[in-house]
């Protein structure tokens, strides 16, 4: 049974929703915590202004000038991550359990051979131009923190067709995991911006993902619109959540009228269903 719009909020995903953690040290620096700490999932963070954020050890970030960031768990996520936030000779640590999570397997068939196996040498030289294109996409890291007012769905009406992180079969080959949520919707559909962003990359006739945009929501967390039939906004613009991003389609790779959505954190690929509805924390004392 497909899961409805409603089961999706009050169920699986608000199940995953972790409880606030804040640093316990008064003279430490403060850290609060939230979010989905599962495989796909993610933390918001709140801290001091402009602290850097350490994440296993590595400096990823920088929280906003309202000491607000955002930390992205990948597919394959391990079972720990160590959180760190540092400003001057103040410092604040959290370490999170990753609950690990099984992912489903989906069969498309009846694709064409050149979107699972291309052969071409003219295809396969336009997919790697296509790829330097969405690399430059994905680079973007506008100083914001649009995010922090979480996620609305980007269409009204739908029905989830494929859920998040399957590990795909297309036309009997075993493939890479799908890194989105398909959205199967009516062509012509109206897809709104989820969340306030600036427009990083937008592109009509992409070989795979058809119709695509791209949006910064800030500090390297981007979202993606794949198999659009038309675009409504251009590079560079900034949107507001619930502004029209474009219509439902299905170019590209894609067997009927759906929208693909995707997220990623820099270079790792969350599940965007899991944002919808999360707000950022309050500092606790």
């Amino acid at each position: 049974m497909i899961p409805s719009r409603r089961a999706l909020l009050t169920g699986a995903g608000a199940s995953l929703i972790a409880a606030p953690l804040a640093a316990q040290d008064r003279n430490a620096l403060p850290l609060a915590l939230n979010g989905a700490w599962r495989q796909g999932g993610y933390a918001f963070g709140r801290t001091a202004p402009r602290a850097l954020i350490f994440v296993d050890g590595e400096a990823l970030t920088t929280a906003s000038a309202a000491g607000l960031f955002v930390i992205g768990f990948d597919r394959d996520a391990a079972a720990s991550v160590q959180i760190e936030a540092r400003t001057g000779n103040r410092s604040a640590r959290r370490t999170l359990d990753i609950a690990p999570y099984v992912f489903p397997s989906t069969s498309v068939n009846g694709l064409p051979p050149s979107t699972v196996a291309p052969s071409d040498p003219a295809l396969l030289a336009r997919i790697q131009h296509e790829i330097a294109l969405k690399t430059e996409g994905f680079a973007s890291r506008i100083d914001a923190d649009d995010f922090k007012s979480g996620f609305i769905w980007p269409l009204e009406t739908y029905r989830v067709s494929s859920a998040w992180g399957a590990q795909r079969i297309l036309n009997g080959t075993p493939a890479r995991p799908h890194y989105g949520i398909d959205l199967a919707a009516p062509r012509g559909s109206v897809i709104r911006a989820p969340a306030d962003g600036r427009i990083a990359f937008v592109r009509p006739d992409m070989h795979f993902e058809g119709g695509l945009t791209l949006i910064d929501h800030g500090q390297g967390l981007i979202t993606c619109y794949l198999h659009q039939s038309r675009l409504d906004v251009q590079q560079g613009q900034r949107v507001r959540r619930g502004d029209p991003l474009g219509r439902v389609g299905m170019t590209g790779r894609a067997t009927g009228p759906h929208l693909c959505w995707r997220m990623k954190w820099r270079d790792r690929n969350l599940d965007p269903s899991l944002m919808v509805g999360a707000r950022v924390p309050e500092m606790l004392a």
